[in-house]
Parts: structure tokens; sequence; C-alpha cells
């Protein structure tokens, strides 16, 4: 029988994840590999690229698409487990898990909006009705754009995860990899200390440490939105420094008056929430690494050239 798609996986992985309490994802792959009746020759069959198994990488996007609905979870690295929407979703014994069921939840339909530069949001369903009228550079981009969230969201949940003081570490590392301060040593020396009035880090804005500016970091969960009173006691703590500088990093977001608050003194703060902090991190390359590159060629005008 052919390699199934990723969609045709899913009610299957949930079925089987909801045998056991969790399932390592390794053990899933070779699993559904029986129950679908494949060949080793079709397991070993590879993408397009060569750089990974056709099978394993449908059934790794279809646990990414179960746990953004809501129907799996990842009780640690590179295990699953049935969540008690899934199990709700089992009970209605469905005849297939698609996207059009996984649309029932907003966290999903939030997942599949992908951003246009001017920040509106555009559905895949919009996409795919748009895919008719792209130039395959287009395509390419609006594909790159779906990975690059899925993997954004991943690295998002992974954080949340962290110790605290692991989470400050990496928001001054990624500042360091964003061309402030010199070594990571000197970027982080106010780090886990107790007494700090509200201020998890310092960093200098450039190597030669002309100025300071201050870390706030809370690693707090998406529920835990970051209010205008927190900004109030940032800015308070900045003052307490001395400071005029400061970069407030949440992984959750800030509210609306959050967002619109400045303050009336010199002092100048950078809010960054949770989508923005993964992005940077991708940007450059921090807790992500480059699995594939694809080089997009045109002809060389020049080179045909002919001397008259």
């Amino acid at each position: 029988m052919p390699i199934p798609d990723y969609q045709s996986v899913m009610l299957p992985l949930l079925r089987q994840v909801a045998d056991k309490k969790t399932y390592l994802f390794k053990d899933i792959v070779e699993i559904l590999a029986i129950e679908f009746k494949l060949s080793e020759d079709e397991l070993k069959e590879l993408l397009p690229s060569g750089q990974a198994f056709l099978f394993s990488n449908r059934v790794g996007w279809a646990r990414t698409y179960l746990k953004k609905a809501g129907l799996l979870d990842s009780p640690k690295r590179g295990a699953l487990a049935i969540t008690s929407r899934g199990l709700a979703v089992l009970k209605e014994k469905p005849k297939k898990i698609d996207n059009t069921l996984l649309r029932r939840f907003s966290e999903f339909v939030d997942f599949q909006s992908l951003k246009r530069e001017e920040g509106e949001k555009i559905s895949s369903i919009e996409v795919l009705r748009e895919t008719d009228k792209q130039t395959p550079e287009e395509t390419i981009e609006n594909s790159y754009q779906a990975i690059r969230q899925s993997l954004a969201q991943e690295l998002l949940d992974t954080v949340k995860r962290l110790s605290p003081l692991f989470f400050e570490r990496l928001v001054v590392e990624l500042l360091v990899k964003m061309g402030y301060g010199g070594s990571i040593k000197d970027a982080g020396k106010a780090i886990g200390k107790t007494g700090d009035e509200g201020i998890d880090g310092t960093i200098k804005e450039d190597k030669l440490g002309l100025d300071i500016i201050y870390i706030q970091a809370k690693r707090w969960q998406a529920s835990n939105v970051v209010g205008r009173p927190e900004l109030h006691k940032f800015v308070g703590a900045l003052a307490g420094q001395g400071a005029k500088k400061g970069i407030f990093i949440t992984t959750s977001s800030f509210t609306k008056d959050a967002l619109g608050y400045m303050p009336r003194n010199e002092t100048k703060i950078v809010l960054i929430d949770g989508e923005q902090l993964t992005q940077l991190m991708i940007d450059y390359n921090l807790g992500v690494s480059p699995q594939r590159m694809y080089e997009i060629k045109k002809i060389d005008s020049d080179y045909f050239e002919e001397d008259n």
C-alpha cells in the first residue's frame, strides 16, 4: 500500500498513545509502520531532499498537528501522552482525524494562521486558495513560513518548561548573539542573584560598555499575561539602579494597556513577548540548528554574453 499522508496517520497515532500513559515517538513510528504494513523499502523512502525518511517525517507532522490542537501533550522530551481533549475526541469514534476536525479547536486555528508582513493573519485555507495564483517562489515562501511557525510554537513550548535560571541565561545569550555586550561572562553578571529588586540580568549596550541595559525575564504561561503594574515595578527597579534602559522579555504576552505604557521620565523599555522571542531565537540560531538548505537559482545572463 502507498505510504499514508500525515492526516491519515493522525487517528491511528492518537489511538496508540491512548493505549499507554506515555509513548516514545521513536516507538510510535515503528508501531504505525507495522499497522500500515509498510515494507522495508517503503520505510527507507526519503523526502526529495534526501535528508529525512518520508514516513517518519509524516508521523512527525501528525504529532505536531495533534499537539497544537491540544489532543496530545509532551510530558517529557521525546514522549507523548494523550490529553483529556484527545480522549474526548476518541469517544466520538471519528472515522478519521484530519485538519478539518482539528479546526474545531482555537489553538489549532491560531497555529495554522500565518502572518503577512503588515501583521494581518491569513489562514492556511486562504493560503491553499491562493496557491494557484502564486509563482513557485511564492509557494516556497509560504511553505517556509508555515514550517517556521511550527518550529516557533515547539520552541516556545520547550522554553516554558525551562527553569527560571536557565531562561534568564537564555535571554542574555540571545542578546549577546544579537550584538549587545561582549562575552556571556561579561553580560550576565546579575543573573541568579537574590535581592535584585526586579532585575534579572544586565548587558552592555555595546562592546565598549558605554551604557548598561537591564533585563527582566518572566517565564510565564500564556494565561499569565504581563500587565501594566509589572512594567511599573520594572521601571521602578531601573530607577533604583540609576538606569534608563531596560528590556522586558516574557514567554507569554502583554496586555493592551501594557503595550501602550510609556514612562514619563527618560527611561526607555523594550517589550518582547513569547512570539517575538522565538522568532529572534530562530533568526540567531539559538536553541535551533539548520536542517537543510535549498538554493533558488536563476540564469546568469552575464555568462552568456558573447563578444561582438
